[in-house]
């Protein structure tokens, strides 16, 4: 979930005029959910999202139970335009998996990178760039309706590469090194308090895990510090296949800090997975007229 989101739908209230900067007064966050807006965080800010998470997973076929704990974290750094934004970003997790087709149960204690990469976002679409809407001051109901231009997305690319280390236990074995990824990220504020973000992501491409995964988000503004959203990702490959729901609430502090917490689970028995994560968000702001 995008936290520029919260800025497009609580502008009305913080009166501040979007111009052709990506800059905005409060953090502009991807936490708590999985998805990326297409706006970058703005010409020299430095960000900082972190969670952690605990994760319950159970195989009916393989039978075995996995219980552990993560934290994923993105920093995120505006540079050369507002834009384009380098990204470093992962997610590591410490767990112990129970295989119970043994007796005594046959215990294994993992711990790595689920996922590791470094890359860049840039917006190459903006619908409202150059586009300056007046409120219309004769009706609030009319300045606050339905358009159907807004569903018209903005939509930026992202690229970068993973990095895998050798004897990952979350990801083939024959899977390390670096491998390309590519992402196309869309948002459309159709309505002033509701957002959708789609993200189409291609992980580890040409490699022997060659993973593509889709996340959809629904975020709404209930007031100027609470928003919650709704969140539905799919992934697919030979290696994994999953579809996951996830829920979750952010609260703003600050303009430069942000609380969150998510939930996430699936509708299948190989694995059911359940996940519930707390997490941070802070803005260093360098930003200057």
């Amino acid at each position: 979930m995008n936290r520029l989101l919260v800025f497009f739908l609580l502008s009305f209230l913080f009166k501040v005029n979007l111009g052709y900067s990506q800059f905005t007064e409060i953090i502009n966050s991807n936490r708590p959910g999985n998805s990326s807006g297409a706006f970058a965080v703005g010409k020299n800010i430095l960000q900082f999202e972190n969670g952690f998470y605990y994760t319950d997973e159970k195989h009916q076929l393989l039978n075995y139970d996995v219980k552990g704990y993560g934290s994923d974290f993105r920093i995120r750094y505006g540079f050369l335009y507002d834009k384009l934004e380098m990204i470093i970003s992962g997610v590591y997790q410490n767990d112990n998996l129970a295989d119970n087709r043994y007796t005594p149960v046959n215990d294994i204690d993992r711990k790595n990178f689920k996922k590791f990469k470094i890359g860049a976002k840039y917006l190459i679409y903006d619908p409202k760039k150059g586009i300056s809407e007046k409120p219309n001051v004769y009706s609030y109901f009319a300045d606050k309706k339905f358009k159907w231009k807004n569903l018209i997305p903005a939509v930026s690319v992202y690229a970068g590469f993973n990095i895998d280390s050798k004897n990952n236990p979350f990801i083939r074995s024959d899977v390390n090194g670096l491998s390309p990824s590519f992402a196309i990220y869309t948002q459309s504020n159709f309505t002033y308090r509701s957002v959708i973000t789609t993200n189409l992501i291609m992980e580890r491409i040409g490699s022997n895990q060659n993973d593509f995964e889709y996340i959809i988000s629904l975020t709404h503004a209930f007031n100027e510090n609470f928003i919650g959203f709704i969140e539905t990702h799919g992934i697919k490959s030979d290696f994994y296949a999953d579809n996951k729901l996830g829920f979750g609430i952010a609260y703003l502090l600050n303009d430069n800090l942000q609380l969150d917490f998510g939930t996430i689970f699936n509708f299948k028995e190989t694995p059911t997975i359940f996940q519930m994560s707390l997490g941070v968000s802070y803005r260093l702001n360098l930003y200057r007229e």
